[in-house]
């Protein structure tokens, strides 16, 4: 079986993204289709790639970290990759928990807020 190319539509379809992030992805050299005149074609690697991008998007890392662990990925294998993420991982884990904390304030204020101002239209 012939490995997977898709189109660029076909490519936004897959990974629900916008044709404006895919370009995007490519201006800034993240993925790099195969180009056949206007048409281009992404093939596995860069189906991989757009899977991994997507990934540290939906766990809050930047593009530069995610430029970085796919560089290391690329050039310097499983073992460094790994430990790249992991040091990622770490750091994001704790910015993520900072967040939720913020989050979970926020809420607790607005619940105190939305109760007392109920509790001043019953009384």
């Amino acid at each position: 079986m012939a490995n997977p190319r898709l189109s660029f539509k076909e490519m936004c379809a897959k990974f629900d993204v916008t044709p404006r992030t895919l370009r995007y992805y490519e201006y800034i050299e993240l993925i790099q289709p195969e180009r056949d005149g206007r048409s281009r074609w992404y093939g596995p690697r860069e189906i991989a790639r757009m899977t991994l991008i997507l990934r540290g998007r939906k766990f809050g890392f930047q593009l530069e970290d995610i430029r970085q662990w796919l560089l290391i990925y690329e050039q310097e294998g499983t073992e460094a990759q790994m430990r790249a993420w992991i040091d990622l991982a770490d750091r994001q884990l704790v910015e993520l928990d900072d967040q939720r904390k913020q989050l979970d304030d926020a809420i607790a204020e607005l619940k105190n807020l939305r109760d007392e101002t109920a509790a001043h239209l019953e009384t």
